[in-house]
């Protein structure tokens, strides 16, 4: 399958993109033909039966939901929320709404009613497929009637809330669908993502149906997957960590995505797993790193582990070494944006250097431009960008919908400004800096401190608020959220006394989990008597991410 796609062998990469390119049809459809039995998802659960599906299965399951999302008025441009955790039914909706033309939009569980109000209403979802946790489904209820747009609430199960329709049910009813005359051009909307933004409320990422295509090169290149591998990528399926790993490049090579759906995250089990399903190749933000090398290694029989990559924050040398040294495999990190596909990676031709993002993927024509807009020599920071006025490169996104102002801003004059400031070493190695902006990567989520600073903010005691990253003591997270905080008057003496302070600052943290997702809250809080600011009185971020790191 991977050789239809590609005309080159690397450097010189060329993609062979059909006009019409759909990758449930030209992929999955193709496999379960060739071959039908072959194994192509494994999914496990801490608390249900084990579940494997052949590709005939997902052609025949796939065919089965997109009759039933066709019924019920579904189609072509129809845009469908996904909050759906690690249920295998999201490898299947995936693919049918595919089939029928219409746009995924993966979303996290961590999502509050607010979080669904807003993304309903940017993009005018018009159903909501979701699993059936009593949390998740109880703020989609909370949200429906604020969301004019929303036509369908849909339950998998086993919860099926009155307002609901049954996933389940709704499918064994129908009529499998038939593709008959439907065709997409390949530039047509595949899915989006929201993806935060640092000034403003979260962005509309869109991509197209080439997008799905884009992701051989993680898959066979950094992955180093093979129609024999088994591949555990560890992400929830409202993150683009998702696709990215066990979904689009995956199936393309033809090899088995292992999935474990579960509750906790405890390192023990995962290495567990790797052993008992014969796991191959594996991917995980280097937080799970940091966790697994906490663990007695001895204990788990990792043989049939051959490969091992991360990506979403930079990975610490030391974590990189003892991986090394308990496993004898290297850790390949790489580089890419919600905007993008993998555009920088270290691929498993070559000789990883901790902490770096590797070279440029030979699908983008990659630099790192300097202030003054010039091509930077080696050791030079300057900002990442994508060079687009040949070609514009397979799993560039279409642009942020419904906002050209902001697409404009970002890609102009044949390039792509990706925001992320790094340096290039003598080797064409790529260093990490930061970004031109401030968003947070926490445990390898990306966090607005814009959209924190708004929940902070409504703190009855909070009169102003500036939200930054600073390194985590624990060397667990990476980076934590911190908000330096200014009281109102009324609360300075309660500031001031060390035990009712400490109850001050877990109410605040109380009251940010509840107004929006968990992960964002911040795990530490200052509190000061005013905020560093410029003559314009914008908030000076930088100046408290200095002072912190001195």
């Amino acid at each position: 399958m991977l050789e239809k796609f590609i005309s080159k062998d690397l450097p010189e990469l060329e993609f062979n993109v059909p006009a019409n390119f759909n990758f449930a049809y030209d992929v999955m459809d193709v496999w379960a033909r060739e071959a039908p039995d072959k194994c192509a998802l494994i999914w496990t659960s801490d608390t249900e039966a084990e579940r494997r599906f052949s590709f005939a299965d997902l052609k025949r399951e796939s065919d089965k939901v997109a009759g039933y999302l066709d019924s019920i008025g579904i189609g072509r441009g129809d845009f469908v929320m996904l909050i759906l955790k690690r249920r295998y039914q999201f490898w299947t909706i995936m693919l049918a709404l595919e089939k029928i033309g219409a746009i995924a939009v993966p979303a996290t569980f961590l999502l509050t009613s607010h979080d669904i109000v807003y993304r309903c209403k940017s993009a005018e979802i018009k159903a909501i497929i979701c699993c059936g946790d009593e949390r998740i489904l109880d703020s989609v209820a909370e949200a429906e009637p604020k969301c004019p747009f929303l036509e369908k609430l849909i339950s998998i199960g086993p919860e099926v809330p009155e307002g609901f329709e049954d996933f389940e049910a709704g499918v064994a009813a129908a009529t499998p669908w038939e593709r008959g005359g439907f065709m997409n051009d390949s530039e047509d909307p595949l899915l989006m993502y929201f993806t935060s933004g640092t000034s403003d409320e979260p962005k509309m990422v869109m991509h197209s149906h080439t997008y799905a295509l884009s992701h051989l090169v993680t898959a066979a290149y950094w992955h180093d997957l093979t129609p024999d591998s088994i591949h555990f990528t560890y992400s929830d399926t409202g993150w683009g960590k998702a696709v990215w790993g066990k979904l689009y490049g995956q199936w393309i090579v033809g090899a088995t995505v292992f999935v474990y759906d579960h509750e906790k995250f405890v390192p023990a089990e995962i290495l567990a797993l790797i052993g008992k399903y014969r796991i191959t190749s594996f991917c995980a933000p280097p937080t799970i790193y940091r966790f697994l090398i906490k663990e007695h290694f001895n204990c788990y029989d990792l043989s049939s582990l051959k490969h091992c990559c991360t990506a979403g924050e930079a990975l610490n040398p030391s974590v990189f070494e003892e991986f090394h040294r308990r496993t004898g495999l290297w850790i390949y990190e790489a580089f890419g944006q919600t905007e993008t596909a993998l555009t920088l990676g270290t691929f498993s031709w070559m000789t990883p250097k901790p902490g770096s993002m590797g070279k440029p993927s030979p699908a983008y024509d990659i630099d790192i431009l300097t202030p003054e807009g010039r091509s930077a020599e080696a050791g030079e920071r300057g900002v990442i960008v994508i060079r687009t006025d040949k070609v514009k490169p397979l799993g560039l996104f279409i642009g942020y919908y419904r906002n050209p102002k902001l697409t404009r801003k970002a890609w102009h004059d044949g390039i792509y400004y990706t925001g992320d400031v790094a340096y290039r070493d003598e080797d064409g190695y790529y260093w990490f800096e930061g970004r031109n902006d401030d968003l947070i990567k926490t445990s390898g989520y990306r966090v607005s401190p814009f959209e924190v600073e708004s929940a902070v903010m409504g703190h009855p005691a909070v009169v102003e608020c500036a939200v930054t990253g600073v390194p985590d003591p624990e060397e667990l997270r990476g980076t934590i959220v911190k908000a330096t905080v200014v009281v109102a008057s009324e609360f300075k003496a309660q500031v001031a006394d060390r035990m009712q302070r400490a109850a001050l600052i877990k109410d605040i943290q109380s009251y940010v989990k509840r107004i929006t997702a968990p992960y964002k809250y911040p795990r530490v809080i200052e509190f000061t008597d005013a905020l560093p600011k410029t003559i314009s009185g914008k908030i000076r971020h930088v100046e408290i991410r200095e002072k912190d790191n001195k």
